[in-house]
């Protein structure tokens, strides 16, 4: 398989996240702006931000959302569904958690991370921004739970399955091989600047048609058009005619969570 960079991994993902990536549960903001009071004097920190799944509603809460990603192609899809809603303050910035200290950002009062937290040294960042979040800050971390936390739709076992015949059985990622980090985020906190921890949870069925669960397939690094290369095409011919035979009214059915990390200083 030809090797490429992770920047290409990720633009080829990008418009395909920005369309068919579920969003986090409108709960999730009304419980950050009621426990740190937001109205729309804040600052908050939006750490690898992809499309800006979490900056985009969070702007509407607060002064400023600083959205962070090392990906250009993913920053570009975000500023279009930003200009799209007619929201202007974001504040889009090229960089990772290893800049953190590099940027000169101002003082937040949140910095909130989704997936892109399993992805980076955790304890490194969390030592770093407890030089960047104010007094009576947090750190948030949205995720969809942890691998196992739900029962997985049994649909699911059919993209693996063709996933597997065209990529492998291992979930690749850029040039190497993902896995999901073994330690769980709450045992990283805990020993983190931010140990006191609040949990949050909020599941939900959702129902995608056939070519929105293609669509999220081509989203995922490990099944990104990049990793498919020439076999996109097939790949995509085979999944969809796997797919309908499993489910021929096209409908497929996924329990949804999310799950909200709120990590405060003790």
């Amino acid at each position: 398989m030809a090797a490429f960079t992770p920047a290409e991994l990720f633009a080829s993902t990008a418009p395909y996240y920005a369309k068919y990536r579920p969003g986090y549960d409108d709960n999730l903001y009304s419980l950050l702006a009621e426990r740190f009071d937001l109205d729309g004097t804040q600052r908050v920190l939006d750490l690898g931000t992809g499309t800006g799944v979490l900056a985009l509603p969070l702007a509407r809460l607060v002064d400023t959302v600083i959205a962070v990603d090392p990906e250009p192609g993913m920053i570009t899809e975000g500023r279009k569904l930003a200009d799209t809603a007619g929201i202007t303050n974001i504040d889009w910035r090229e960089g990772d958690s290893t800049t953190l200290t590099s940027m000169n950002l101002e003082p937040v009062l949140l910095t909130v991370m989704g997936a892109a937290f399993h992805w980076m040294d955790r304890d490194q960042v969390l030592r770093d921004l407890d030089h960047l979040v104010l007094p009576g800050g947090a750190v948030v971390l949205a995720s969809g739970g942890a691998p196992g936390d739900l029962e997985p739709a049994p649909w699911l076992d059919v993209i693996a399955d063709v996933r597997t015949r065209y990529l492998g059985p291992d979930r690749r990622a850029g040039s190497g091989t993902y896995s999901h980090p073994r330690e769980r985020h709450q045992e990283v906190l805990a020993r983190s600047p931010f140990s006191h921890l609040e949990t949050a949870r909020w599941d939900h069925v959702l129902t995608r048609a056939l070519d929105e669960v293609i669509g999220w397939t081509f989203s995922l690094s490990y099944s990104s058009p990049a990793q498919l290369g020439d076999q996109k095409e097939a790949f995509e011919d085979d999944l969809r005619a796997a797919l309908t035979a499993f489910q021929p009214d096209g409908m497929y059915e996924e329990v949804i969570r999310t799950e909200a990390l709120i990590a405060t200083r003790p």
